[in-house]
C-alpha cells in the first residue's frame, strides 16, 4: 500500500521542513502518530494508533532515518532488531519552494497485508485531519 499526500504551506521551505524531518514533532499534527521518542542510536520507537469506528489497532515501529540526497528530504524507514522478518513501513517527505511558500509531498509505503483495505481508509481520512494542523502549525511559528 502506498499513500500519497500534498501540502502547500505560506512559509519557508526550511520551516516547513522542521516539521517533518522530526519524528519527535508528528505527535503535534498527525494524530495516529501518538508517541514517537529517540531510542538507541538515532533510532526512534513509534506508536500508531487508528480508529475505524468501534475498531482500533495499535502498533509500535522502530524507524530509523534513511538515506537522502536532497537536503529538504528525509526518509524513516523500519528497522526491528529482533531478527523476525516485518512488513516494511516507509515514510517519504521532500518539501520544495514555490510561489505561495513551500510544498511538502509525503509518501507512506506500507508492505504488509494485514488490514490493508481498513488501514488505508484510517490513512487517508487522518491526512486530510493533519493538513489543517500542521498549516496552523507552520503559519504559528513563521
Amino acid at each position: 500500500m502506498d499513500v500519497v499526500a500534498a501540502l502547500v504551506a505560506p512559509c519557508s521551505p526550511e520551516a516547513l521542513f522542521s516539521w517533518v524531518d522530526d519524528l519527535g514533532l508528528y505527535p503535534q499534527w498527525l494524530e495516529i502518530v501518538t508517541k514517537a521518542e529517540p531510542i538507541d542510536g538515532g533510532a526512534w520507537a513509534v506508536d500508531l494508533r487508528g480508529r475505524l469506528g468501534p475498531l482500533a489497532r495499535s502498533k509500535r515501529l522502530r524507524m530509523v532515518r534513511g538515506a537522502t540526497t536532497d537536503p529538504l528530504s528525509v526518509r524513516f524507514e523500519r528497522a526491528e532488531l529482533d531478527r523476525r522478518e516485518h512488513s516494511p513501513w516507509v515514510l517519504e517527505a521532500t518539501v520544495t519552494p514555490n510561489a505561495d511558500g513551500a510544498e511538502l509531498h509525503m509518501r507512506l509505503h506500507y508492505g504488509g497485508g494485514l488490514f490493508g483495505p481498513v488501514l488505508e481508509r484510517v490513512l487517508r481520512d487522518e491526512i486530510e485531519r493533519s493538513r489543517l494542523r500542521l498549516l496552523g502549525l507552520v503559519t504559528t511559528a513563521s
